[in-house]
C-alpha cells in the first residue's frame, strides 16, 4: 500500500464527491476522497441515506445526506436490493434528483464558512448530475469504477442492438437463469466472435442483461456515456499499463482529460465496508501452506438460487483444495444464510464468513487462487496482488472483465456455461496448479507496482489530477 503523506497546506480548496450508493461503487469513491484529502484538499461528500457509510471512519470529511430525505417519499420505499433490479433506484434518482441537487449544491457554493469549491466528483452513472453542474457553472469530473473497455462496449451498445445480440437470451448466466430466461439457449450465435471486438463473444454481450430500453437499465447507460463525454475529465480506476490500447482509443475519441489511478494501491477499501468483516479466520489462514487456499467472494449484490449454490458446494468439496469462501447472509435466494449446506461440509479443509476484508485476504501469501464474480474492483484488486481468477460472471460489466481476464491477460478461467460442479473443479485445480498462469499474473502486479513509482503513468496520472482539479 502506497504511503501517502498529508500535504501541509491550508486547505483553501473542496472537492465535492457524490458516489452511487452501492459497495462497488463507494470503495473506490472513498479512496479517491483520501487521495485528495492527502493532496490537501478539503472533502464533501454527498450521499444518499440509503447504503450511508459509516461516517466515523471519515472524521476528516463533511457529509450530507441527500435524496431520500423525506421518509414519506414513497418512490424510494420497498426497491429491489439485489441484482439488476437494484438499479431501479440509480433511475428513480437519475429522473428526480435534479432540484434537490441543485438545492444542495448552492448551498454548498455560498457557504461562508467552508473552503471555495473546485469541482464536482461524481459517479458516471449519476448522469443528471451533468446538467445540475452546468446551470451552476461547476466543473462535473466523474469517476468510472469499472474498466475502459467496459466504458466502449456501453458506448457500443446501439451498435450491438442493431446488430440484434441484445433480443438474444442465454441460460448461462447465473442472473438471467434465475429469472427463466431459456428461449434460444442454443442459438449458435452466442459462440460467434463480435465483430468489433473480437476478443468477445456474442453470449458475453448477453450477459450483460441489457435491453435498450429508454426508461430502464439501458437508458441509464446511454445516458451515462453521453455525459462522461459532456464531462470536464474522467478518472478511472484503472492503471494504463493495464488498458493501453483502450486509453489510447478513449484519449482520441473524448476531448476530456482521462486519469487512470488504480485507487486500492492507494488506500484499502475497508474503511468503506457497508457490511462488518469477520477476521476471526485469518489465525487459521495463517497456517495453511503458501498459495494453497482459494479464496471465494461474489460481491456485495449477486443473489444465486439454491441449486446453483448446491453446485458451487460441490465443485468446491471434489476440488479437494483448501478454501475460504465469503457467503453474504441473502447470498442464496430464500436462505437466511447456510441452511442449505449439507452437514459436515465444513471440515478442515475450509471456512465460510459473512464478509471479509477482500484486500488483506487477497495479499496473504496463503491464497493461491480467487474465484469471483468480476466486478471490476474485486478483478483489479486480485490484479493488484498477482493473484489468479475463477470467473463467474453475473451481469453488467462482470462478463466483460471475465473475458478480458481468461483471454486477453489470461490470468483466469472463465467459467462461462454457469453452475456445473465438474467445470468448477476442474477449474478450481486448473488455476491452482498452473504456473504459467500464476506467471502473467506476478507479471502484471509488477507492472502495476512500477506504474506506481516516481515518474510512472500512476503516478504521473495524480499528480495531473490534483493540477487539473486545482486550475478550476
Amino acid at each position: 500500500m502506497e504511503n501517502h503523506t498529508e500535504t501541509t497546506v491550508d486547505r483553501r480548496r473542496r472537492v465535492i464527491l457524490f458516489p452511487l450508493p452501492y459497495q462497488g461503487h463507494i470503495n473506490p469513491m472513498l479512496q479517491l476522497a483520501n487521495l485528495l484529502y492527502s493532496k490537501g484538499f478539503s472533502i464533501t461528500i454527498l450521499h444518499t441515506n440509503y447504503n450511508k457509510p459509516k461516517t466515523s471512519n471519515y472524521p476528516h470529511f463533511t457529509f450530507r445526506f441527500i435524496l431520500d430525505n423525506d421518509p414519506h417519499d414513497e418512490r424510494y420505499s420497498n426497491l429491489p436490493l439485489h441484482g439488476m433490479g437494484a438499479l431501479s433506484r440509480v433511475i428513480l434518482f437519475n429522473q428526480y434528483g435534479a432540484d434537490q441537487l441543485r438545492h444542495q449544491l448552492e448551498q454548498e457554493l455560498s457557504a461562508k464558512d467552508e473552503p471555495s469549491v473546485s469541482c464536482l466528483i461524481t459517479d458516471a452513472l449519476w448522469h443528471f448530475t451533468q446538467s445540475v453542474a452546468d446551470s451552476l457553472s461547476l466543473p462535473r469530473l466523474v469517476l468510472r469504477t469499472s474498466s475502459l473497455f467496459c466504458f466502449l462496449i456501453y458506448a457500443s451498445i446501439p451498435l450491438l442492438d442493431d446488430r440484434g445480440y441484445l433480443s438474444l437470451s442465454d441460460n448461462t448466466t447465473p442472473f438471467l437463469d434465475g429469472l427463466g430466461y431459456h428461449d434460444l439457449s442454443d442459438n449458435k450465435r452466442l459462440e460467434e466472435q463480435v465483430e468489433e471486438f473480437p476478443m468477445l463473444k456474442v453470449k458475453d454481450i448477453v450477459k450483460m442483461g441489457f435491453k435498450r430500453e429508454k426508461d430502464g437499465v439501458g437508458g441509464v447507460v446511454d445516458n451515462m456515456v453521453k455525459q462522461t463525454k459532456a464531462s470536464s475529465g474522467i478518472i478511472w480506476n484503472s492503471f494504463k499499463e493495464l488498458e493501453e490500447s483502450e486509453l489510447e482509443t478513449i484519449r482520441r475519441d473524448i476531448p476530456a482529460p482521462s486519469f487512470p489511478i488504480p485507487f486500492a494501491k492507494h488506500f484499502t477499501a475497508s474503511s468503506s465496508s457497508l457490511l462488518e468483516h469477520d477476521r476471526s479466520f485469518f489465525p487459521w489462514l495463517d497456517q495453511q501452506p503458501p498459495k494453497s487456499v482459494v479464496y471465494v467472494s461474489f460481491g456485495s449484490v449477486a443473489q444465486v438460487e439454491e441449486k446453483h449454490f448446491m453446485e458451487m458446494v460441490h465443485g468446491l468439496v471434489d476440488s479437494k483444495q483448501l478454501f475460504l469462501w465469503v457467503v453474504r447472509p441473502g447470498f442464496v435466494s430464500g436462505s437466511t444464510w447456510l441452511e442449505p449446506l449439507p452437514d459436515g461440509f465444513l471440515s478442515e479443509k475450509g471456512r465460510i464468513v459473512k464478509w471479509a476484508p477482500q484486500q488483506e485476504v487477497l495479499g496473504h501469501e496463503a491464497i493461491g487462487a480467487f474465484w469471483t464474480h468480476c466486478g471490476w474492483n474485486s478483478t483489479l484488486e486480485s490484479v493488484c496482488e498477482g493473484v489468479p481468477m475463477i470467473c463467474s460472471p453475473f451481469w453488467g460489466d462482470q462478463p466483460l472483465d471475465a473475458r478480458y481476464v481468461s483471454d486477453v491477460w489470461k490470468v483466469g478461467v472463465y467459467l462461462e456455461n454457469g453452475w456445473r460442479r465438474q467445470e468448477i473443479t476442474s477449474a478450481i485445480r486448473r488455476v491452482m496448479t498452473d504456473e504459467e498462469m500464476r506467471e502473467r499474473a506476478s507479471v502484471l502486479k509488477q507492472k502495476l507496482d512500477g506504474s506506481l513509482m516516481k515518474g510512472g503513468s500512476s503516478y504521473e496520472s495524480v499528480e495531473s489530477l490534483v493540477a487539473y482539479v486545482s486550475s478550476f
